[in-house]
């Protein structure tokens, strides 16, 4: 772990001291990983409304002439529909490499004169290193580091926001509007990063604390640290780079292919023109040879990310590993996920995992283990 000195900080890191959060280092930035407790944030998101400091996320604006030329020249980029993308509405991305690898996943909203990309923080720096070589100067490539990223999530979540804005309430999922939060203009998402319902905010640094003490003033939302974050998106089944997908992951068998819009695929108007085209629409056609998998492991003890997984209690080659893990408070037990060979990705199925010299069975499970609750 790097030397919290040298980490950077986010515009809410005083609050977080103030809330006696426990800091750590992650991604170069000095974040907190829990408050009251994981279990407890946890399930508060859950049951209530919880609220994140993601502003260690890279915010960016890309502007051209029309929309359209910008949508024209991310779709380079990405394999999804940007030009059929309505305004004032977000969808799912990839960057992918030559090799149809996946070299980060993100966010972006037609915003009616540019488009609003949130990438990754790990790879933000690369990310908007490829955006301005292969869009400037035709497209304008602008990284915001004067707003921050907050993220409300829960059941309760409409009811909070809408207290403080009732246009909140009239969003549904994977829309995007721009209004007036605390008298700053916000950005506004309905989506996140847990399964539930929920939104991400925008907002300007220097109103992002009293955004924040407005929503942490209701009972209903308590401070959510990363560990929380991190059992929440397992639950839900949600990929986090550099773990369960990386620059050596294809879509298809990471189960993304939903992501790819027809027109883009084999046979559509605009289909291939991005990065690892070939291979990306071809595994679509001839199916992945491996597949990432709910794994519910029998005991009660988790089995995280490294663990290697075997088709047998004995004997053999490894199979797979285990690239998220941990116990699900949701589930009432340990979930993880990875890659298996495709013939034995059917859920029911049992295979095993090495845990401290010992092999111990889990169950292949269709994800999420936790239903989403989004609005629609």
């Amino acid at each position: 772990m790097n030397d919290l000195s040298d980490l950077l900080r986010t515009p809410l890191y005083d609050l977080h001291v103030e809330l006696g959060a426990k800091m750590v280092g992650f991604t170069g930035y000095d974040m907190p990983v829990q408050y009251a407790g994981i279990m407890s944030e946890h399930s508060h998101t859950r049951a209530r409304a919880g609220l994140f400091d993601v502003s260690h996320m890279g915010q960016v604006i890309l502007r051209a002439e029309s929309f359209d030329a910008v949508a024209v020249a991310f779709e380079r980029l990405v394999p999804m529909d940007v030009r059929g993308l309505g305004e004032g509405r977000q969808r799912y991305g990839l960057f992918t490499n030559q090799q149809g690898g996946i070299l980060d996943d993100l966010m972006f909203a037609n915003r009616g004169d540019h488009l609003f990309v949130v990438v990754n923080a790990a790879c933000k720096a690369a990310d908007i290193a490829r955006m301005r070589e292969a869009m400037e100067p035709e497209i304008s490539v602008t990284y915001l580091e004067d707003r921050a990223l907050l993220a409300l999530q829960g059941p309760a979540a409409e009811g909070v926001l809408a207290g403080l804005n009732g246009a909140a309430a009239d969003m549904r999922f994977m829309d995007v509007a721009t209004f007036e939060l605390v008298g700053a203009e916000c950005w506004v998402s309905r989506s996140g990063y847990t399964g539930e319902d929920g939104y991400e905010i925008s907002v300007p640094a220097d109103k992002s604390e009293e955004l924040a003490r407005a929503l942490l003033a209701h009972d209903d939302v308590m401070p959510i640290g990363l560990g929380a974050r991190d059992s929440l998106r397992l639950e839900a089944g949600l990929c986090l780079y550099g773990h369960d997908i990386d620059e050596g992951t294809l879509p298809g068998e990471a189960g993304l292919t939903w992501a790819i819009q027809k027109v883009r695929r084999g046979g559509g108007a605009r289909a291939g023109g991005f990065p690892g085209a070939d291979k990306v629409l071809a595994q679509m056609t001839d199916g992945p040879a491996r597949r990432r998998v709910g794994l519910r492991p029998q005991g009660r003890a988790p089995m995280r990310e490294g663990v290697e997984l075997f088709a047998a209690a004995t004997g053999g080659e490894v199979i797979g590993r285990i690239t998220s893990g941990g116990f699900g408070p949701t589930v009432g037990g340990p979930v993880a996920m990875g890659y298996v060979p495709v013939g034995l990705a059917t859920p029911d199925t049992e295979i095993f995992g090495e845990l401290r010299g010992k092999r111990l069975p889990l169950t292949v499970t269709k994800l999420p283990f936790v239903a989403a609750n989004f609005k629609r």
